[in-house]
């Protein structure tokens, strides 16, 4: 082996050239994360706007008169198999009614999870 100073002057140069190859890989790295950041940037911002856009259509569809009163005329004639559109009827529904189309909804559930074990 070498002196002790040789071993020492050994570790450094080969922990530098380790750290220096280690930090060129990452810079390389940062550099094409930089080169396809704006693109991919765009593409989230595009389709973020797409599903703000699909959004405020479903909220006008929803709040429009005449799907709103469909909605409630359907709701009333059968019992509904999602909870926000029983909600949804409820605003028009005797309290009782509610309850009952609740219940129901409970033991559709009930079942269904009974089944699927």
């Amino acid at each position: 082996m070498g002196t002790p100073a040789a071993v020492i002057l050994a570790t450094v140069h080969r922990l530098g050239a380790r750290l220096g190859h280690g930090l060129a890989d990452v810079a390389a790295e940062l550099a094409i994360f930089a080169q396809d950041a704006p693109d991919r940037i765009r593409q989230e911002w595009d389709l973020f706007q797409e599903e703000v856009m699909a959004e405020a259509e479903r909220l006008e569809r929803d709040q429009s008169p005449d799907s709103s009163s469909t909605s409630a005329d359907t709701a009333s004639t059968s019992v509904s198999s999602t909870p926000f559109s029983s909600r949804k009827a409820a605003s028009q529904s005797s309290p009782q009614e509610l309850i009952d189309r609740l219940r129901a909804e409970v033991a559709d559930l009930s079942g269904q999870l009974e089944g699927r074990s």
